[in-house]
């Protein structure tokens, strides 16, 4: 391996790392993101009532931990399987497991913020995004097993 392969393996998960790390912060609270999601919300629904508002806000909220956890796991899977290709189980558990790690210490950093309060079911909402992305993965390279016959 190069010098700098191993380098630009870890390159995007540790920007992605920081990423959620940043959105951790106030400025990505609950309480200043309904500020520009409700309204934009709001445009999109006019007959929506303010219930559904915030209901559809904490949603998107939600999607937003699945979908950086599901990223979060695929710049993982690159840094753990460094040259080599391809999916295996011990590779997809170990990023499962750094992955809750980094939620857990994400959700536990959330206790210092004002504006956030730590959850361990956002915790567990990251980790399952984390899964899905190994499952999705997975399934893209399953049918090149079956072609090559490498299991």
């Amino acid at each position: 391996m190069q010098p700098g392969t191993r380098v630009k393996n870890w390159l995007p998960a540790i920007v992605w790392a920081c990423l959620i790390s940043i959105l951790s912060t106030d400025v990505f609270s609950s309480e200043h993101t309904s500020t520009f999601i409700i309204p934009a919300l709001h445009w999109l629904f006019p007959h929506a009532g303010t219930e559904t508002l915030h209901l559809m806000h904490t949603v998107i909220r939600k999607c937003a931990h699945l979908t950086e956890y599901f990223i979060f796991s695929i710049f993982l899977l690159q840094v753990l399987r460094g040259n080599d290709r391809g999916w295996t189980l011990r590779w997809a558990i170990w990023v499962v497991v750094i992955v809750l790690g980094y939620a857990a210490l994400d959700e536990f950093h959330q206790v210092f913020v004002p504006s956030r309060h730590a959850s361990p079911w956002d915790a567990l909402l990251d980790t399952a995004g984390a899964a899905v992305a190994q499952v999705v993965l997975w399934l893209w390279y399953s049918p090149k097993r079956h072609v090559t016959g490498d299991w």
